[in-house]
């Protein structure tokens, strides 16, 4: 790392060192190539594109689809010491002149704008007379219509390239992003021989869960109850559950907001702030809510309905732990999940009025085909992280010891019998039905469809009467997941036996299956001994309020959890001690430094005091 590197890393940052990738991406950019930088959530991409554009000459575009995103990055800078801004459609017009003008005079380093702004005739007119060293395009993937988000808007960033005197060093970063999409980026913007990182996908603080609980909602109340010091994000997949969720919650004592599309403009905004400034300690939400959100401090996302695709999902559960503490990832998954995945999925291929009828049913294919992978996700028995990680094309051990699946107990069943009564089932009644029938079947229960079709005399009618129909349920999931029942789509997912499925239909093979006892409880969290002072922790957290209420900023910008566990853990005595704790650059060791120290002193003599051994 080369001295002006390093003084910037220290300066505005308060790091001695780059985590992994970070280094290569912005040497890269400083040297005239273009880059794509496929990293985590939480692996530090905006420092990616900050240094570099503090160090290059002129301005840095920073063009993003997010308000919150944008807003939570130009207040960390304007903490650290540099100048940024945003245009975007949260400003008012005045605001946006006043903003224009200081871009005019040079008085920004840094400028964060939404993509519909840049052909704007004010912003294009700026664009074209500023000196323009690097454009930065964060959630690159929202480019690809192969992508989980896709925004039109971004294929005309080209466009707008080619429209200025001389063209930036162009740099792509995202999140999550299949191999296919990764391409779309590399093609769609023609990045020029770029220096491309993949950090790998791995989060080795999120404990992933796949949980199956009676009730829903209890198992949300019972885990808030249980975690009464922690904030986090419920995903739903629809607003009425979302309203629900939330009112349960606040009866129950849980400080908690909700955010959905069907609120008004100043709700949702209100709401956002509260989350972002501790106001309130749940966040219920649709998946409307928490791209770009910044926050540090979310130790765990809990998803009610199961996401309609693995994109979706690791994005949404990676919004915990950006802190890099412990941080739970659970998924509350029953097989109506997939029913209402696939109503969202054909009602929104529905409502597109730009799409031609071959268009739809081909992307209608490609996210059903997403659906399943989503599926088989939340109904294996193997290792949960090994599941996500292949998924994007990387290498991963058969067990991390991190996700619920490789810490249950998990006992090897053989479930040869119930599996060939599940097929016979399924033979018998003709292959017309789905998983639903076929369990109700197995399990002897006294429905109308099942009497009227004269079901109760089969065989096998009540032969798993001794199950609970979750359990059956979770068999006939392992037999798709297995490759020896297929779901063939249609106005309802139908189930057909397979070619795979003779040999155990004929008694050639047995076929075992983890069992789990679950339980409906809250995932175990793993714990890292940080040897942390919870009362100087409270005290460091409260004078962190303070500042963060005057300047209206959300507190983990004045200075984030991780930090002050760091303080915590060392004490510092002085200044020049204090500039060792991560994350305190040199602005913010002036702005605040001596009022944490002077904190960080008194609580330590008053420990001193108090120890006998003294």
């Amino acid at each position: 790392m080369n001295q002006e590197i390093a003084s910037i890393l220290q300066k505005y940052y308060g790091y001695s060192q780059f985590r992994k990738g970070q280094e290569e991406i912005v040497q890269g950019i400083l040297s005239g190539r273009d880059a794509l930088a496929i990293m985590p959530t939480g692996s530090g991409k905006s420092i990616c594109y900050q240094v570099p554009a503090i160090a290059m000459d002129g301005i840095a575009l920073v063009i993003s689809p997010l308000i919150s995103l944008m807003k939570d990055q130009v207040s960390a800078l304007n903490q650290a010491g540099v100048r940024a801004a945003y245009f975007n459609s949260s400003l008012t017009s005045r605001q946006m002149a006043a903003a224009m003008y200081n871009a005019k005079q040079g008085m920004y380093k840094i400028i964060y704008v939404a993509p519909e702004r840049l052909f704007t005739d004010v912003f294009l007119d700026f664009a074209q007379q500023a000196s323009i060293s690097l454009l930065a395009v964060d959630e690159a993937h929202c480019i690809s219509q192969w992508g989980h988000d896709f925004r039109p808007s971004y294929t005309r960033i080209m466009e707008f390239v080619e429209q200025l005197p001389r063209r930036p060093v162009v740099a792509a970063f995202t999140a999550t992003a299949t191999q296919q999409v990764k391409q779309d980026i590399l093609n769609q913007l023609r990045l020029h021989n770029p220096v491309s990182v993949a950090t790998g996908f791995d989060r080795k603080n999120l404990y992933f869960s796949v949980e199956r609980p009676y009730d829903k909602t209890e198992f949300i109340l019972q885990y808030a109850a249980s975690h009464p010091d922690k904030t986090g994000i419920v995903y739903c997949s629809t607003r009425k559950n979302v309203d629900e969720l939330c009112e349960q919650l606040n009866a129950r004592g849980v400080s908690s907001l909700r955010y959905h599309a069907g609120l008004g403009d100043r709700e949702r905004l209100e709401n956002q702030e509260a989350f972002l400034f501790d106001r309130c300690r749940v966040m219920v939400a649709t998946n409307a809510f928490g791209m770009g959100i910044d926050k540090s401090n979310v130790s765990f996302v809990i998803h009610y309905n199961m996401p309609m695709n693995i994109e979706q999902y690791y994005q949404e559960a990676g919004r915990a732990g950006r802190d890099g503490e412990p941080a739970d990832c659970i998924l509350l998954y029953s097989s109506s999940d997939v029913r209402l995945c696939r109503f969202l999925i054909d009602r929104g291929l529905e409502d597109s009025e730009t799409l031609e009828e071959e268009q739809k049913e081909l992307l209608r294919h490609r996210e059903y085909e997403k659906l399943k992978q989503m599926t088989f996700y939340a109904t294996i028995d193997t290792c949960l992280r090994q599941f996500l990680l292949r998924y994007f094309g990387e290498n991963a051990p058969d067990s991390c010891d991190n996700c619920g699946n490789c810490q249950e107990n998990g006992q090897m069943t053989d479930i040869t019998e119930a599996a060939r009564d599940l097929i016979a089932i399924l033979v018998k009644t003709g292959q017309r039905f789905g998983a639903g029938m076929v369990v109700d079947i197995a399990t002897g229960a006294k429905t109308a469809r099942i009497a009227s079709f004269g079901f109760e005399r089969l065989s096998e009618y009540g032969s798993l009467s001794g199950m609970d129909k979750r359990q059956v349920r979770a068999i006939v999931d392992h037999l798709i997941t297995k490759g020896y029942l297929a779901v063939l789509e249609g106005d309802y997912p139908v189930l057909k036996v397979t070619r795979e499925s003779s040999e155990l239909r004929n008694g050639h093979c047995r076929l075992l299956m983890k069992v789990f006892a679950r339980k409906g409880r809250a995932a175990a969290q793993k714990v890292q001994d940080h040897q942390v002072d919870e009362s100087l922790m409270g005290k460091l957290k409260a004078l962190r309020k303070q500042f963060a209420d005057r300047l209206g900023v959300p507190a983990y910008v004045v200075f984030t959890d991780a930090s002050l566990r760091d303080m915590c853990v060392k004490q510092p005595e002085s200044l020049a001690q204090m500039r060792e704790v991560s994350g305190v650059g040199a602005v913010k060791l002036e702005r605040y430094g001596d009022a944490f120290l002077t904190v960080i002193r008194e609580y330590a003599g008053r420990t001193r005091q108090e120890d006998p051994t003294e």
